[in-house]
């Protein structure tokens, strides 16, 4: 995921599984003598890489299945629990490395299509087994018998002796059963099961009325003079989406993931403005049936509490325990440092877009809904860019395969082949074989571009196979985003912004394409939140490349290449509008942290009262610029998995610049500095501590400049 150009980036679903389930009154008897399961996801897929056989589910397959895969590994974990052997590394800790294919095996699947794909019914089944999940892992990690064996292992001296992957192995292993109560009394485990189970609960409940509201509170529009400034294309997708509705003769602008709309950028109408305004600020905050504010002091206060019984001072603090940056009070400092050149930035802007509006004849007090169209005009002004200029350059399937395949080639030797004959879950979607430099197939490739009323917003990457020697496995990833549909009969033309986005991803994939690693648990992109967008930012920089550039960036009409004026143009524009481009997600991640250093008590509060507290504590001007999610839609804190760590895109967008800057220094876009990061922190997943990883590439700790050199918060360093 990445900074304002990326789409929620990046989610939970960078891993395996999202979730999973079981009856959460099984027991090792009724284990024992439930059925054997002979559904579709009884063996592998048969197809190549074992990638998922969509031709073979039917709705009514996935509760069983995910139930048989939940009783399969709760059955193999009693088994390791009970075992009389001495506990080894071997007996137990590899040996839970191994317990539950059959649920990776169907849980990977499904918790792509109830994000990508979903339906009333794969939404009731996700609500069923969600907290099934919580009972499967509580009963993992608060098994006392099988802590005692992990514990042996770690205390062991042969534990100690252990090196490389299988040390980092243990050491991971054994934090985390620490980390999720293994330390608790037998009345406190008890406990936690109830919190986790209820959390599980809200958090699925979030997911799917955020999903629900976004597609809902889309406003409606009765003319297209209303809509004047958007595009023919625009308007006629406008008018297709209302009709497919119901409101045929009226049009609709389906709602973004984020606070900031893209269509802002173009509306005439000031009215018109606010009313799509309106209805994303409010979409899950109106007291109607799609408000989340109840769930959202709920999960809060169930987050603190939870952290109080586990020792921490707060959920921050206990979310934190594995990450590349260790504290809350440190992320919060590295963020305020920020701040001082960022507000300069922000008022000297606002000053900047209240003329402009001036100049036209528009004696108005400046608002959130007319920064972006404001700021579109000043940049047309100032840099005679504008983005209708441009994306007639950037059509999706051409970005993709002469533009990103290209770059991953020239650097890392990759090719790609387009496969006709492997099913997919929705017709839009392309899958392609990846071989590596030496010719051997490598990966499988998903690629899901187009945003639909049954999809959950923003980017993101998962796998459907998780690469693992131990398994036999190779990777098989997807990469998915929300660009707008064209209307029928025209090209998918993207923006530079969903172009970035496209790279951005990609960086996510190639992160699981390289994974090597032994065990599953540490491959690919199995590392910390704060460490796992680093790739992805990083690869963001290929998209400018000239070569990479010029490659891709062809006229859909004319076959013409972007002009080498226009490419000026856009360098140069880069550092404008950093008011908003870092001002929303600066504000969000600071947002992110005071959540969860609230207690108990303090979570309770009405969560639209705290946030305005929160905002108003980070200096910036959030009165007009708005987080980029504000609490009742921040999906990516409330169920993805980033609670507290919102900032990591910030920080590795840091790491990203830095990382860059090595690059540069050493050539550019070659085959040996392709080798050289692949080696170094690409292909390594979690094998290594990650600031070891960091200087394992660069040589050096992060450097905080070329990341303010690049957003144009500091001059370039001589």
């Amino acid at each position: 995921m990445k900074t304002r150009l990326m789409a929620a980036a990046a989610p939970l679903v960078l891993g395996a599984a999202l979730l999973g389930g079981f009856s959460v009154t099984a027991t090792a008897k009724t284990v024992a003598t439930a059925p054997a399961y002979t559904g579709p996801f009884a063996k592998p897929s048969t197809l190549p890489l074992h990638a998922p056989d969509f031709t073979q589910y039917k709705d009514s397959d996935w509760q069983p299945a995910i139930e048989a895969g939940i009783a399969a590994k709760r059955a193999e974990i009693k088994a390791i629990a009970a075992s009389k052997a001495k506990p080894t590394f071997e007996n137990t800790i590899v040996a839970m490395e191994r317990a539950g294919t059959l649920y990776d095996r169907v849980y990977n699947v499904f918790s792509q299509l109830t994000s990508a794909n979903t339906s009333d019914t794969l939404d009731a089944i996700d609500t069923a087994v969600s907290p099934m999940v919580s009972a499967l892992n509580d009963d993992i990690y608060l098994d006392d018998a099988l802590f005692a064996r992990v514990k042996a292992v770690h205390d062991s001296a042969a534990g100690k002796a252990l090196t490389g992957e299988d040390a980092m192995l243990l050491a991971t292993t054994y934090d985390k059963f620490v980390h999720r109560g293994a330390l608790l009394s037998a009345v406190q485990k008890v406990e936690l099961k109830a919190m986790n189970l209820e959390i599980a609960k809200l958090e699925t409940a979030f997911a799917q009325k955020l999903t629900t509201a976004t597609a809902a509170k889309a406003p409606i529009f009765d003319t297209a003079a209303q809509l004047d400034g958007l595009s023919q294309a625009e308007i006629a997708a406008a008018a297709k989406l209302a009709a497919d509705k119901g409101h045929a003769g009226k049009f609709m602008l389906a709602l973004d993931n984020t606070t900031q709309q893209a269509a802002l950028t173009s509306l005439k109408n000031r009215d018109s403005r606010k009313i799509l305004w309106d209805a994303s600020v409010n979409r899950t905050s109106g007291g109607d049936q799609y408000d989340t504010t109840g769930m959202i002091t709920q999960i809060a206060t169930l987050r603190a509490k939870k952290a109080k019984l586990l020792g921490a001072p707060d959920f921050a603090t206990y979310q934190m325990y594995d990450r590349m940056v260790k504290t809350p009070a440190q992320a919060m400092e590295f963020m305020k440092g920020f701040v001082p050149a960022l507000r300069a930035t922000q008022d000297r802007e606002a000053a900047m877009l209240e003329a402009a509006a001036k100049a036209e004849g528009q004696n108005i007090k400046l608002e959130p809904w007319d920064w972006s169209y404001y700021a579109e005009k000043v940049r047309k002004a100032k840099y005679d860019l504008d983005e209708n200029q441009i994306k007639p350059y950037f059509e999706v399937w051409r970005t993709l395969e002469d533009g990103v395949f290209f770059a991953a080639n020239k650097t890392y030797g990759l090719t790609f082949k387009r496969r006709t004959d492997l099913p997919v879950y929705h017709p839009t979607m392309r899958a392609y074989d990846v071989i590596d430099a030496d010719g051997k197939q490598l990966a499988i490739f998903y690629f899901d571009p187009f945003a639909r009323s049954n999809k959950r917003g923003g980017a993101w990457m998962n796998n459907f196979v998780e690469q693992s020697y131990l398994l036999g496995e190779k990777p098989v990833v997807s990469n998915t985003l929300n660009i707008a549909p064209p209307a029928e009969g025209q090209p998918a033309l993207v923006s530079f912004d969903n172009v970035e986005t496209m790279f951005h991803e990609f960086g996510h994939a190639l992160h699981g394409f390289f994974a090597s690693q032994k065990y599953p648990s540490l491959s690919g992109t199995n590392t910390a939140r704060d460490f796992v967008e680093f790739p992805s930012q990083f690869n963001e920089n290929f998209a400018t490349i000239p070569e990479v550039l010029n490659n891709y960036a062809k006229h859909y009409q004319t076959g013409a290449t972007i002009p080498a004026e226009l490419i000026a143009k856009i360098e140069a524009a880069k550092t404008f509008n950093q008011g908003l481009g870092l001002g929303e997600t600066l504000s969000a991640a600071m947002m992110d942290i005071q959540w969860h250093q609230l207690s108990p008590e303090e979570a309770a509060q009405p969560p639209m009262a705290f946030e305005a507290k929160a905002l108003a504590a980070t200096g910036l001007n959030t009165d007009l610029i708005p987080p980029r999610y504000k609490t009742p839609y921040f999906r990516h804190i409330w169920d993805n998995g980033y609670a507290a760590g919102y900032y990591s895109y910030i920080w590795t967008e840091m790491l990203a610049h830095d990382g860059w800057a090595w690059v540069v220094k050493n050539g550019g876009m070659t085959r040996a500095n392709g080798d050289h990061i692949r080696n170094t922190f690409l292909g390594q997943g979690h094998t290594k501590d990650f600031a070891d990883l960091y200087r394992d590439f660069t040589g050096h700790d992060p450097k905080v400049q070329p990341m303010l050199e690049a957003r144009g918060l500091a001059t370039k360093a001589n």
